[in-house]
C-alpha cells in the first residue's frame, strides 16, 4: 500500500481526476483519496516514483508518506497543516489589510471611481499593490487554475483565479483607458479582489483547524499504546522499548500498567480494563491461559504472559489499520458527489460566460460593470469546496466515533448500508448465547446437598470429553469444590457415564439411561420437561440406583442479549434467529429473547442460503455470527457483522466486527451508520442547496424584481464559510451517543 500527501487539490473535482491519473497507471489496482486529509492511498505493485509522475501530470503536487507508524504519520499530516495554516494566516492578513481599508473607503469616504487624471495615478498603486496581493497570497489559486488549464480540466482554482482575475484585470482597464469605458461603468474592483482573495484563505485556515480534530479517534487509540514493555531476558527483567519486543517474549506487567502487545498469561491473576477497546466498561478477570490484549490496563494484580502477537500484528495495531482504511474510503454516496463535481466546475464557468452576456445585451446602464461583477460572482459563490468536504469529513467522524464505542467498521460502503438494514439475521450460539454450556439449574431429590451433588457429578465427568461433561467440571471449579477419584469409568453412548466414586456407584446421564437401570424417575419427569422447554438439557444424576437430582446444563443467554434484540426491533428491523439446534431448543431460546423467526436445523453450508432467501424477499440482509462456518453467510450478507471474541476467520469476513460480545455493539453499528448518514446528507444538501440558490442570485435574477445584485466580497466569504460549516455539522458527529434503552 503506497500513501501520498497531495498538494494543490482544492475541490471534489479533484479528487476524482487524481484518482483517474493514478487508475490509468499500469500495476495500480486501487486508488482512493480523502479529500478532508489530502492523503490518496494506492494498493498495487508501482513504485512512489511513477505515482507522484501521474499525480504531477494531472496537474498536482504529491510527496510519499514518510512516516513508518500511524503516530508519525499522524505527526507528520500535523505538522504539514499547522505550516499550511500559518501560511494562510499570513496571506490572509496580507490580503484583508489591502481589503478591508478599500471596502472601508468606498463605504463611507468616497466613490471607487476613475474621473480624473490623480485619481487614475492614485488607482494605479492601489493596482499594483493588489497584483502583489494576488501573487503572494493568492499564488496558490493562479497556478492551481494554470495547471488545471494545461491539462485541459476546471477546478476550484480554476473559478477563483478566473473571479479575481476578471475583477482585477476589468480595473486596470478603466484605470489605463477610461475613455474607452462609459462614464457610468468606470468603476474598480480591487477590493473585490483582495477581500475574496483574503476570505477564501481565512476559511481554508479555519477548515484546516476544524479539520484535525476529525482524527481524535486514531489519536486516542494511539495514545493506547505503551512505549516500553519489560521482558525477562537472561532471568533478568528489562525494560526495552514497544518496537523491540519479539514473539514468544515473556513480559511481566504490574497494576496500573499498560499490558504492551497481545498474549497468553503464564502466571498471575488480575482484573483487566479493556474499555478502551471493546467498549465493555466492566473489568475482566485474567488467569493462566487467558488471552490478554495489547493496550488495555492491567488493574490489580501482576500479570506473566508469553507475547503471542507483536508489533503490525497486535489486536490494536490492526485496528488502527481498519478504523485509518475505513476513513479512507467512500460510500457510495460521496463517489456521487464527486461526480458531480467533474460537471459542476465546467457548468459554472458556462453560467457565468451566459450571465455576461445577458447583462451586456439586456441590462441597464453601465452594463460592462454590470456584466463584470455578475460574471465575478457566479464564478467565486460556486466554488465546489464544501462539496468535496461533506462526504470525507462525515465519514472520519462517524468511523472513529464507532471505534470508541468499540465498533470497527471496514469501509465506507458498509458504513452507509448499514444504515438501510431491513433484517438482521443472528446466530445463536456465542451471538445470542454465550457459547459454552453452564450448569444453569440443580434439582436435589431427598434432602440431598446441592454442592455434594454437583461435585459427585463432576468427579465422574472428569474422564468424559464431552462437551457438556466440560461444563459439568467448570462449574464445580467455579464454586471452589475439591474433586475425587473416580474407579470403573465408562462412557454409554448416547446415554450417559457411569463409575465408582468414593464406594458409591454413580449414574450420570439421560432419561434412556436410567430407566435402562431400572432407576425410579417418573416423579420427576415434569420438572425434566420444564427444563427442556426452558432449552436446557436436564440430565439424571442416581447413586447406588437412588435419583439424588436433576442437573440442567444450557448455553446461558447473554446478559443484555433481550434489550440489545429488542432495540433492533424498535428501529424496525426484522430479526431472525439461525442455528443449527433442534426446533425445540431454537424455539425456547427465541422465545425467551423475544425473536419470533427461526431457522432452526440449518448445516453451516447452509446458513448462506438462508440469507438469500432473505436477500429474494426484498430484504437488506445483516448477518451476525462468531464461527468459522458463519463465514460464507457473512461475507454473502449486506452486510456482516462479526463478533469480535469470536474467530479471525469471522472478523476477516465480516464488513463490521463488534469488540465486545454484546449485541448492543450491533444496535450501535447501526445507529453510528445511520447518524453518519444523516450528517452527510445534512452536508450534502447544505451544499448543493447553497450553490443552487447562490448562482442564480449572483447572476443577477433577483435585479429586475427587487434590485439586489450579490457583491464579489460577499460570494467571496459565503463561500469560504460554507465549507467551515461543512467540517462544523461534521464534528456534531463527534457529541453522538447511541441509547441502549
Amino acid at each position: 500500500m503506497h500513501e501520498l500527501l497531495i498538494d494543490g487539490a482544492g475541490c471534489a473535482s479533484c479528487v476524482g481526476k487524481i484518482e483517474s491519473a493514478l487508475k490509468r497507471v499500469p500495476g495500480v489496482e486501487q486508488a482512493s483519496m480523502n479529500f478532508a486529509q489530502r492523503t490518496v492511498s494506492v494498493s498495487g505493485n508501482v513504485s512512489d516514483q511513477t505515482l507522484i509522475e501521474a499525480v504531477e501530470a494531472a496537474g498536482y503536487g504529491a510527496k510519499p508518506v514518510q512516516a513508518e507508524s500511524t503516530e508519525d504519520l499522524l505527526s507528520e499530516k500535523e505538522q504539514a497543516d499547522l505550516a499550511y495554516y500559518k501560511r494562510l494566516i499570513r496571506e490572509m492578513t496580507i490580503a484583508l489589510g489591502l481589503g478591508v481599508p478599500l471596502m472601508l473607503y468606498g463605504l463611507f469616504i468616497g466613490e471607487m471611481t476613475v474621473t480624473t487624471t490623480g485619481e487614475r495615478i492614485a488607482w494605479l498603486l492601489v493596482g499594483l499593490a493588489t497584483l502583489a496581493v494576488m501573487l503572494f497570497s493568492g499564488r496558490h489559486f493562479y497556478v492551481g487554475a494554470w495547471k488545471s488549464f494545461i491539462n485541459h480540466s476546471a477546478n476550484m482554482d480554476t473559478l477563483i483565479a478566473l473571479g479575481t482575475g476578471t475583477a482585477w484585470a476589468y480595473s486596470m482597464v478603466v484605470v489605463f483607458f477610461p475613455q474607452a469605458v462609459p462614464d457610468m461603468a468606470r468603476h474598480v474592483y480591487f477590493e473585490a479582489t483582495a477581500m475574496i482573495i483574503g476570505l477564501i484563505d481565512l476559511g481554508l485556515a479555519l477548515e484546516i483547524r476544524a479539520r484535525g480534530r476529525t482524527s481524535e479517534a486514531i489519536k486516542r487509540l494511539i495514545g493506547l499504546q505503551a512505549k516500553t514493555a519489560r521482558v525477562l531476558r537472561d532471568d533478568q527483567e528489562v525494560d526495552i522499548p514497544i518496537e523491540q519486543v519479539l514473539q514468544g517474549d515473556r513480559v511481566r506487567v504490574r497494576p496500573g500498567e499498560k499490558i504492551p502487545v497481545d498474549g497468553i498469561v503464564e502466571e498471575g491473576h488480575s482484573s483487566v480494563d479493556e474499555s478502551m477497546l471493546t467498549g465493555e466498561p466492566m473489568p475482566v478477570e485474567k488467569t493462566t491461559e487467558d488471552e490478554v490484549v495489547g493496550g488495555t490496563l492491567n488493574k490489580s494484580g501482576t500479570l506473566l504472559f508469553k507475547a503471542t502477537r507483536v508489533g503490525k500484528d497486535t489486536a490494536l495495531a490492526r485496528i488502527i489499520s481498519m478504523v485509518k482504511q475505513a476513513q479512507n474510503s467512500k460510500p457510495p454516496i460521496g463517489r456521487l458527489a464527486d461526480v458531480i463535481s467533474g460537471y459542476f466546475v465546467p457548468a459554472i464557468m458556462i453560467i457565468a460566460v451566459l450571465s455576461a452576456l445577458a447583462w451586456l445585451n439586456f441590462g441597464p446602464e453601465p452594463v460592462i460593470a454590470f456584466a463584470v461583477v455578475s460574471a465575478t460572482t457566479v464564478l467565486i459563490i460556486a466554488c465546489p469546496c464544501a462539496l468535496g468536504l461533506a462526504t470525507p469529513m462525515s465519514v472520519m467522524v462517524g468511523v472513529g466515533k464507532a471505534a470508541e464505542a468499540g465498533v470497527l467498521i471496514r469501509n465506507g460502503q458498509a458504513l452507509q448500508t448499514a444504515s438501510k438494514i431491513t433484517a438482521m439475521i443472528l446466530d445463536k450460539t456465542g451471538t445470542i448465547t454465550e457459547g459454552a454450556p453452564k450448569v444453569t439449574e440443580i434439582k436435589t431429590i431427598g434432602g440431598a446437598d446441592e454442592a455434594e451433588v454437583l461435585r459427585l457429578a463432576a468427579t465422574l465427568e472428569q474422564g468424559s470429553e464431552h462437551p457438556l461433561a466440560q461444563s459439568i467440571v467448570e462449574s464445580a471449579k467455579d464454586r471452589g469444590l475439591n474433586l475425587g477419584s473416580t474407579d470403573s469409568f465408562n462412557a454409554i453412548a448416547g446415554h450417559g457415564v457411569e463409575g465408582n466414586v468414593e464406594g458409591r456407584a454413580i449414574l450420570f446421564g439421560n432419561e434412556k439411561l436410567m430407566r435402562d437401570r431400572q432407576i425410579a424417575i417418573d416423579a420427576h419427569l415434569e420438572p425434566a420437561q420444564a427444563m427442556a422447554a426452558r432449552a436446557q438439557t436436564p440430565m439424571y444424576l442416581a447413586a447406588d440406583n437412588q435419583l439424588l437430582a436433576l442437573i440442567a446444563v444450557a448455553d446461558p443467554i447473554k446478559q443484555d442479549s433481550v434489550d440489545a434484540i429488542r432495540r433492533l426491533q424498535k428501529d424496525g428491523i426484522r430479526v431472525v434467529m439461525l442455528t443449527g439446534d433442534n426446533r425445540d431448543t431454537a424455539k425456547a431460546v427465541a422465545e425467551q429473547v423475544g425473536i419470533k423467526e427461526v431457522f432452526a436445523e440449518v448445516l453451516p453450508e447452509d446458513k448462506s442460503d438462508k440469507v438469500a432467501e432473505l436477500q429474494k424477499q426484498g430484504e437488506i440482509v445483516g448477518m451476525t455470527g462468531d464461527g468459522i462456518n458463519d463465514a460464507p453467510a457473512l461475507a454473502l450478507a449486506d452486510v456482516g457483522f462479526a463478533i469480535g471474541t469470536g474467530t479471525d476467520v469471522a472478523i476477516e469476513s465480516a464488513d463490521v466486527t463488534l469488540m465486545r460480545g454484546s449485541l448492543h455493539g450491533l444496535a450501535d453499528a447501526i445507529a453510528v451508520s445511520r447518524a453518519t448518514l444523516r450528517n452527510i446528507r445534512q452536508n450534502l444538501f447544505g451544499a448543493f442547496i447553497y450553490n443552487a440558490a447562490g448562482v442564480p442570485i449572483a447572476a443577477g435574477l433577483l435585479y429586475p424584481f427587487i434590485g439586489v445584485l450579490l457583491s464579489p466580497v460577499i460570494a467571496g466569504a459565503a463561500m469560504a464559510f460554507s465549507s467551515l460549516t461543512v467540517v462544523t455539522n461534521a464534528n456534531r458527529l463527534r457529541l453522538f451517543k447511541p441509547q441502549e434503552h
